[in-house]
């Protein structure tokens, strides 16, 4: 099954307009907008001896259920977030890249500033 590295996470997150990246709770997180910005996504291997390869998103209403149930493989409940509807995607189960990016960019909309998802 592929991985999908933390260089390749980065570059998706960071392809978003004014997201930037530092570590937050000993991780590599990625947030969006001026100031410290607002988090919407965080790379975890091995959080606290899990095992998982993961990122966690924040996502929209209720997808976190529908992705858990329909794709397990790929999806599920983060701890910590999970209560807020955020998603955690295994990195290393052979998830599709553009599948990915697809649910970074969602968690993204979820946090950004008004302006930058606005269609012009």
């Amino acid at each position: 099954m592929a991985t999908i590295p933390l260089e390749r996470v980065r570059a998706i997150c960071l392809a978003l307009p004014e997201t930037h990246e530092r570590v937050s709770h000993g991780a590599p997180s990625f947030f969006v907008g001026s100031g410290k910005g607002k988090q919407f996504a965080m790379h975890h291997d091995d959080h606290h001896g899990d095992g998982r390869l993961a990122v966690w998103v924040a996502a929209p209403e209720g997808a976190q259920e529908a992705l858990v149930d329909a794709a397990p493989e790929h999806y599920f409940r983060p701890p910590y977030v999970g209560h807020r509807g955020w998603i955690g995607v295994h990195l290393d189960h052979g998830i599709d890249e553009d599948e990915l990016a697809d649910v970074l960019e969602d968690g993204w909309v979820q946090v950004a500033p008004r302006r930058l998802t606005r269609d012009p």
